[in-house]
């Protein structure tokens, strides 16, 4: 007598736990993101007074901190709990929300290219904004601070930007010691016995100095952009892929 043993369908071992490998990563960083932004709004007295962050007309940094880590722990909790539970719900989720992330950052990467003008005005806008709440968070001065610095570039088309700001404002009206002056940021780091201006401060503006900065780095943000793309479209599969296999073997077990 002759047995016959037939091959019953099975949920790949390799995508399950490659999906939780991936997912586990970005669990963890959304952690460790949620929780610098939270040691940060606390360190700033935000937690007890959340009005604080309504009150800033400036952009606060630490909310995209929150809010990247808040997207990477739902995300990665989403991953991690439909690939060990074999959920196609949760893996539905986390791969449609992965699939719109990506679409968002094409869209974003193609329309900033075709509306070059529009983006560069906005821009502006935006940094002159920053730079009228420069003194009113701390966490703003240091981002604008440090871009100035990498940058040696001064406000967001030159030096005169500042003169938005209430505390480096030329105003006859205006009482404070910072009058007509600029951030340290702005100082060239050796200035040794210069005396005109050009010489003591960078002219440059941040602008016109990330417009010079992107087609020298091209190669490095087409790099870091594809990479990004690479390890999305690698999740996308292993969530699919998984959904595929839990599909089979559910519909096998109806037979």
């Amino acid at each position: 007598m002759h047995y016959y043993r037939y091959s019953n369908p099975e949920i790949s071992c390799w995508y399950k736990y490659l999906l939780f490998s991936y997912n586990i990563i970005f669990w963890l960083a959304g952690v460790a993101f949620l929780a610098a932004g939270l040691w940060a709004w606390s360190e700033k007295g935000v937690l007890s007074d959340l009005t604080k962050v309504t009150r800033l007309h400036g952009f606060d940094p630490v909310v995209l901190v929150l809010v990247v880590g808040g997207v990477m722990f739902v995300l990665g909790f989403a991953g991690c709990v439909g690939a060990l539970r074999e959920n196609i719900c949760l893996l539905k989720f986390f791969c449609g929300a992965i699939v719109l992330i990506f679409t968002l950052e094409l869209a974003g990467a193609v329309l900033a290219f075709l509306f070059q003008d529009w983006v560069r005005d906005r821009f502006k806008e935006f940094f002159e904004n920053n730079i009228k709440s420069y003194r009113d968070d701390i966490d703003l001065q240091n981002l604008i601070d440090s871009l100035q610095k990498i940058n040696h570039c001064c406000g967001a088309q030159g030096p005169d930007d500042w003169d938005l700001n209430i505390y480096f404002n030329c105003s006859t009206e205006s009482k404070s010691r910072e009058k007509c002056g600029v951030p340290f940021s702005c100082c060239v780091p050796d200035p040794a016995k210069k005396s005109q201006w050009d010489n003591l401060i960078f002219t440059k503006g941040c602008i016109p100095a990330l417009e010079a900065w992107l087609p020298r780095n091209i190669y490095i943000v087409a790099g870091a952009f594809i990479a990004i793309s690479l390890l999305q479209i690698f999740g996308i599969f292993l969530a699919r892929s998984l959904i595929s296999d839990i599909e089979v073997v559910k519909a096998g077990h109806l037979f």
